[in-house]
C-alpha cells in the first residue's frame, strides 16, 4: 500500500523537492514518503547525483540560492509598520502574495508573532526562569 503512494512521486517532483520549490504540503508529503521508503530515498539520491544543474553556476541558480529578490528582515519589519516607500511596499506585497516566497512568509509570520507579544512578556519570562533557578544559586543568590 505504501509503495504505491511513493511511486506517485516522480523524478521531477524529487528535483523540485531538492530545489525547495514545492508548496509546503507537497514538501511534507515527499518528506514523509522519504522516511517511509528506502526505494524512494535511493531514487532521490540518483536524482541528486544526476541533476542537470549540478555544478553549474547559472545566473538563475545563483539568484535562487542567494534569494537575491528577498527583502531583509528589517525591510519586512518596516513593511509591517507600513513605513516603506509605496513602490517598494508594492514589490514586497507581490513577493509575499504572488511569488509566495516561503522564506519571506516565514520571516514575516515570525515578526508578526513577536510584535503581538505584550511588552512585558519577555520580562515576565525572565522572572519565571530566575525563580525556577534560584534554588541552584545557593544562599548568596537569594539575597
Amino acid at each position: 500500500m505504501g509503495e504505491i503512494h511513493h511511486t506517485a512521486i516522480d523524478d521531477e517532483t524529487l528535483r523540485s523537492y531538492l530545489a525547495e520549490t514545492l508548496p509546503g504540503e507537497d514538501m511534507a508529503r515527499v518528506e514523509k514518503s522519504l522516511r517511509d521508503s528506502a526505494e524512494l530515498r535511493a531514487r532521490l539520491e540518483d536524482v541528486r547525483q544526476n541533476r542537470g544543474d549540478a555544478g553549474l553556476h547559472t545566473l538563475g541558480a545563483i539568484w535562487r540560492r542567494g534569494r537575491l529578490t528577498c527583502p531583509t528582515r528589517q525591510q519586512l519589519g518596516s513593511y509591517l509598520l507600513d513605513a516603506l516607500d509605496p513602490d517598494f511596499a508594492s514589490y514586497l506585497t507581490f513577493h509575499l502574495d504572488i511569488v509566495a516566497c516561503p522564506f519571506c512568509q516565514a520571516n514575516l509570520a515570525d515578526l508578526k508573532a513577536k510584535s503581538a507579544q505584550p511588552a512585558g512578556a519577555s520580562k515576565s519570562r525572565h522572572h519565571r526562569i530566575l525563580r525556577s533557578s534560584q534554588h541552584l544559586l545557593g544562599e548568596e543568590g537569594r539575597s
